[in-house]
Formats: structure tokens, sequence, C-alpha cells
């Protein structure tokens, strides 16, 4: 029998009816501590009753309108980001994957206006993921995403993340820019050193190619930091953000000084549904509560906790897990079994997590959890592992 809907995702048989907070209520009306988010998605939660208002709001006035024409929200978004960042202009999309889109496509294009057309390619990082387009496939250059989708689309370099040596070998006169995460999320949950984020600006600058970060999963607030790369005390030229900037709603966005966006001209790059009105009035409350004073230091706050909390209880059980690892609200942990067990396992008892690769255990959760989700979460996963050990 055909599935009615493509069967590309290995799916549980679970659905959900509505979510509040850090839950979900499935159908069956059994509750769940959402600590997938969405895969890092909801970032202030479900329901968020700012969001609820602003997207109702805007409903009942305009929905679309295309990019024919100014819109308003667009401009203010923009200036929110900007103001926030190192940024000077802003591109707004639906989704990470077009973001990335638009950050690949504005390097080619900054050496193309330059005098440099030779310089296209781009330095990626063994293990990243930046999409599921042909060209953000062909950028993470992982195997499993790219069998069958072939041949890859031409001029993108891998080297080993977070070595400086091996991506400085990797530059050649074709060299446009470099292209990383600073976590990298799909990968594994691997934080980059911030010392080589700074040498990669460094390496840049010298080299005369542009700096590109994906913070698609680090961005709006996830690490404590607005964006991850601030950790780091230094800025990229371009930027590709998305998921949590709607906070469930679909809108991305590619970030960039004047100097980077230098090519892109009026008809060189365009979305028909990208920044429309309601994704800018949702995205400009998600900016509302994250900048709000205090905020980020509560979720640097609550990060910490929940680190702690989860390696407390991985240090109970090093038969079971390896090594917790991640950034902020980015956790990692890497069990001695298979992670869909784990995770299966920790579904069956009311946690929800996620998958990522090198066979690692994703906790993504909401930015707005608070202590008791904390203990809940680490309860949950305490019971969980003691379960695997002793099974009934």
């Amino acid at each position: 029998m055909v599935a009615v809907v493509l069967p590309t995702y290995a799916r549980a048989d679970l659905a959900f009816d509505r979510g509040e907070g850090a839950y979900l209520y499935a159908t069956d009306g059994r509750r769940y501590l959402d600590f997938a988010a969405g895969v890092a998605v909801n970032a202030l939660g479900h329901s968020h009753p700012r969001l609820v208002a602003a997207l109702t709001a805007q409903a009942g006035k305009l929905w679309h309108c295309s990019n024919l024409y100014r819109v308003p929200g667009q401009e203010r978004v923009a200036t929110r980001l900007i103001e926030a960042t190192f940024a000077d202009t802003v591109f707004f999309c639906n989704s990470g994957a077009e973001a990335m889109e638009c950050c690949i496509k504005m390097a080619r294009r900054y050496h193309h206006v330059g005098g440099h057309p030779e310089r296209y390619r781009i330095i990626c990082a063994e293990g990243a993921f930046h999409g599921r387009t042909l060209a953000t496939i062909a950028a993470g250059g992982q195997k499993k995403h790219l069998d069958g989708f072939g041949p890859a689309v031409d001029g993108f370099d891998h080297v080993p993340f977070g070595n400086l040596n091996a991506l400085r070998a990797a530059i050649t006169a074709e060299t446009a820019a470099i292209l990383v995460e600073p976590v990298q999320g799909e990968g594994g949950i691997v934080p980059a050193e911030p010392d080589y984020l700074r040498r990669l600006r460094e390496t840049a600058d010298e080299f005369g190619i542009l700096l590109m970060f994906d913070e698609v999963q680090t961005g709006m607030g996830r690490s404590g930091k607005l964006f991850a790369h601030e950790i780091s005390g230094i800025t990229p030229d371009i930027m590709g953000i998305a998921k949590g900037l709607g906070g469930g709603f679909p809108v991305g966005a590619c970030l960039a000084t004047e100097a980077a966006a230098r090519g892109m001209t009026a008809g060189t790059h365009g979305s028909t549904f990208g920044g429309n009105p309601l994704a800018m009035a949702v995205a400009e409350t998600v900016l509302d509560v994250v900048l709000e004073p205090g905020f980020l230091d509560e979720v640097d706050r609550i990060a910490a906790l929940l680190r702690r909390e989860v390696e407390a209880v991985a240090a109970r059980f090093p038969t079971l897990i390896e090594d917790v690892r991640g950034l902020g609200l980015l956790l990692g942990i890497k069990p001695r079994i298979p992670n869909g067990e784990l995770i299966a396992r920790l579904r069956d008892n009311g946690l929800l997590a996620v998958g990522a690769g090198n066979n690692v255990v994703r906790l993504a959760p909401p930015l707005t959890i608070r202590e008791a989700e904390v203990a809940l979460a680490t309860e949950i996963l305490s019971r969980t592992l003691s379960e695997l050990v002793a099974p009934s």
C-alpha cells in the first residue's frame, strides 16, 4: 500500500493534540516533557501566550502580499537583528536550508562581483549538516545524505572539524569562504573550541575569504548568548539562522555585513513566502522575549543546572553512558547502547529527546524551562537508565 505521506521519516507511532510550555499532550491524553522542542525550534515552548497573540492579531490583518512590495515587519525584524549582531543587512526565507543556500550564493557572488569568479569553493567541516537541498547536502558532505542524489554539487571541500592546519592546507586560489557550525548538531553535538573559531576569523582575513557560520540550531539564545559565536568574541561575515527565530513558525534568515552582501542586488535572489507578515509578526515577538533584560542570563543559569544534573546521572551509569557534551541548552548524551533504543525508552517514560550523529541522544528543550522541568527530565533519565541496568 502506498503511504499517503511520503515515507521519508522514521516516525514514532505517536501523535500530539496540543502543547503547553515544555509539555506536549498526545491524542490519547498522555503528557510528555518535550526536550526535543521540534528539534530546537520551539524556543519559547508550546502555545506561548505572546506568540499566540502576535500570530492571531496578524492573521486578522494580512497574511501575504509578496516581496514585490515593502513588508514593514521585515524592516522591523531586520533592524532588531542588525542592532543585536554584526550584520548590516538581512534576507528572510522559510527554513534553515534556505538560509544556508543564501549564504552559499552570497559567498560566490561576493567574489564574482569582485572580479574573481574563479573563487567559488567553500571549505566545510566533516560531520557537518547544513540542510537537505542539493547544495546543502553537498556542503554537509555526509554520505548518508548524499547517497542516491549524485553527482554531488561541486564547490565544497571538507576537512576535519576543529583542525586548523588541515583547513589552511585546503585553501587554494579557488577558495571563496569557510563554513562551520559553532556546535555541530546533527554531527553529534560537538562544540567548537572558542580559540578554533577565533583562528578561523584570522585565517579568513589573512587569505581574503569570507567566514560563514551556520547558527540555524545554535542561534536565538540556545547557547546562553543570542548566538553561539559570541562566546569566542569574534563575528562572521555571513550567518544563516532559522529554527528558534520563529519559535515554531517557519522562518529563516541570512545575516551579512554590507561588504559580504555587495553582490546581492535586485534579481540575484528571492523567495515567494520568505518574510511574509505572519512570519515577521512571530519573529518580532520572539526577539521581544529573548532580548528582554535577564532572559539570556536565565537561559545560561538553567543550562548550567541541566548540564550538572545530567552529568551527575551519567556518572552513576558508566556502563551505559560514555559522554555528556554540548553548549547551553543543546546537550548530547552518548550512550553505549544504540541511541534509538535509549530515545524510545525515554519516550516510554514520558521524556522526548531526538537523535544526532555518532550515536548521540540530543536534548534541546525550550529556553523557558525551569528547575521543575530539569528535575523531572533528570528523574526520567535516571529511572530509564536504572531499568536498562536491571530490566524487568
